[in-house]
């Protein structure tokens, strides 16, 4: 390649189309070693626009001695542009404030792991982020939020990730409040007790994930939220939303009270976890009469340590009180309430389920066989729109011919209705 004066090569290529490339660059790795190779790429180093360090950034010596803190901030100097910065190394807290300091005015997305940070975590080490007023996007990995941080009002801050976090529920409260105008929230594997209180405007995304069985309350007003998935709470209430998905799940304890009000426009509904309270599954069940795709994976009921079945479900009515039910995932104890003795009562030739498409149906136990093959029968042939139905056996015991003549006859459903059901 020959340019103007007959130069050939990367020499030949206009400096704005080199500062350009070399401006995809983010990893220091890359772009120390696009340094070094002469003095016209050094010189596009100021107009990068993002910075990474990945963990292996610097060998074990180098942060020892300081050496990697000294490298960071050469690179955050010299980075006059810089957008984005990445901190996953081991790096000095005090450091901090300086790196953050010197691109203030530019630095708009920010994400470290303090995890990896040297052990100088005391209260008050995330209040240096207030020096970055600019900020837009904020992730933090392994911080201590029980003390809420002196970073003023961030304004501009639409984006909050908080991972691996203790938390103390006022501090959280007080985190929040300083970030008004947050349109996504998130806080997963993160160790709370009380009340998390969250209140605000244009939060439109939120993910909250809380560790351990403890009992942990959420009370979340958000009148723009389209998008909610939380995890380990014991109460939850949902004021002023504008809810399309909900995801709600416990792995351990117990979900005692759910309170969400309409669900009018939700589309995805999951409930999932070990015990819940069956007032709680049915006040969500009530409320998002109109969803579309619902995830039913919660393994016992009860009010109290003791773990309970599900009470008897009528399959005319849920289906009725869900007409717009596009795709159905039905876990063995939910599965298993709708195979009772009465639950198919109400069922006539004129009842037909409008929209159902899509049935995966989890099958644990052979107990209560030919009410649940009369169950099967009765969604195929009651769902005018039904494309496919997977049944997925899981964990039967099979100690007895109970399970293998309750499989046969699931084998034998299936060739009946071979363009439509397969066995998992």
């Amino acid at each position: 390649m020959e340019w103007g004066g007959g130069e050939t090569g990367m020499n030949a290529v206009p400096d704005g189309v080199v500062q350009h490339i070399l401006s995809m660059l983010s990893n220091v790795r890359d772009v120390a070693a696009c340094a070094c190779v002469c003095r016209r790429w050094r010189d596009c180093v100021p107009y990068l626009p993002a910075l990474f360090f990945p963990r292996n950034a610097f060998d074990a010596a180098a942060a020892a001695r300081g050496a990697a803190d000294d490298a960071i901030g050469r690179m955050v100097a010299s980075a006059a542009r810089l957008r984005e910065l990445v901190i996953y190394c081991p790096f000095s807290m005090a450091r901090l404030p300086a790196w953050l300091g010197a691109r203030s005015a530019t630095l708009r997305v920010l994400e470290l792991r303090m995890d990896a940070a040297a052990a100088d975590k005391a209260d008050g080490h995330l209040d240096c982020i207030g020096l970055a007023a600019n900020l837009e996007e904020l992730r933090l990995w392994g911080v201590s939020l029980t003390a809420a941080p002196a970073w003023g009002r961030m304004e501009r801050l639409r984006v909050l990730e908080v991972v691996g976090a203790p938390l103390r529920d006022s501090a959280v409260r007080d985190a929040v409040a300083a970030c008004p105008n947050l349109t996504d929230l998130s806080m997963l594997g993160c160790d709370c007790s009380g009340t998390v209180a969250v209140d605000l405007q244009l939060l439109e995304r939120c993910r909250l994930d809380i560790l351990g069985a403890g009992n942990c309350s959420l009370l979340l007003t958000a009148p723009r939220l389209e998008s909610l998935e939380v995890q380990g709470f014991t109460w939850i209430t949902l004021r002023g939303h504008s809810l399309r998905r909900l995801s709600i799940a416990k792995s351990t304890g117990r979900v005692h009270q759910v309170d969400t009000g309409r669900l009018p426009d939700l589309d995805h509904l999951s409930l999932r976890g070990v015990q819940w309270n069956w007032a709680a599954v049915s006040s969500v069940l009530q409320c998002a009469s109109e969803v579309k795709h619902l995830v039913m994976k919660i393994e016992f009921c009860g009010d109290l340590d003791a773990l309970q079945p599900f009470p008897e479900v009528d399959l005319v009515d849920f289906f009725n009180s869900h007409p717009k039910l596009r795709k159905f995932e039905i876990h063995g104890a939910m599965f298993a309430a709708m195979c009772q003795k009465n639950s198919l009562k109400n069922l006539d030739s004129r009842f037909i389920i409008p929209c159902l498409e899509e049935v995966l149906i989890t099958v644990r136990s052979p107990l209560n066989a030919e009410q649940k093959l009369n169950t099967l029968e009765s969604l195929v042939k009651c769902s005018a729109k039904l494309r496919t139905m997977v049944i997925r056996i899981s964990q039967m015991k099979n100690c007895h011919e109970a399970a293998d003549d309750f499989f046969e006859e699931i084998c034998k459903f299936k060739y009946m209705n071979y363009k439509k059901v397969r066995i998992e």
